[in-house]
């Protein structure tokens, strides 16, 4: 069911050559799916030589498909992992839902919400979304 898709890259930093298309990839909204996109973002960052993002690239990765999971959706989320700079990534997730994220402080008691805060933290607050007529888009930025 993955399947990696060129896609037009991001135009590239100055001074570079140039960047790595974006590999993309149509996922169910199931909890199967994070592993699926993990496994997109691990094998584009392996490839580009940037190993040392990898581990905090799949947990944003995962954060940010389980939320698109739990959306509801019937079709198909659309997961984007992108090089826009030299040693910055961009990882997207498009879904069908308009809802947007909203970023809140989990007490000590909550056994969830922690997702966006911990997305939040591991990319210097490097995340947004994007509302589209059919559902939205959130992405996150990964740099060393």
């Amino acid at each position: 069911m993955l399947r990696a898709l060129l896609e037009a890259h991001t135009p590239p930093e100055a001074g570079s050559t140039s960047l790595p298309a974006a590999q993309e990839a149509q996922l169910p909204y199931k909890p199967q799916s994070v592993g699926q996109a993990r496994r997109l973002v691990r094998e584009a960052l392996t490839a580009w030589g940037l190993g040392h993002l990898i581990d905090t690239a799949a947990l944003v990765t995962s954060e940010l498909v389980t939320n698109a999971a739990k959306t509801g959706c019937q079709l198909l989320m659309t997961v984007t992992v992108e090089r826009i700079a030299k040693a910055t990534v961009r990882v997207s997730v498009r879904d069908g839902s308009r809802a947007l994220p909203v970023l809140i402080q989990a007490s000590d008691d909550d056994e969830g919400h922690r997702g966006l805060s911990l997305v939040h933290r591991l990319t210097g607050g490097r995340w947004g979304v994007t509302v589209e007529p059919l559902g939205k888009v959130v992405h996150a930025d990964i740099a060393r």
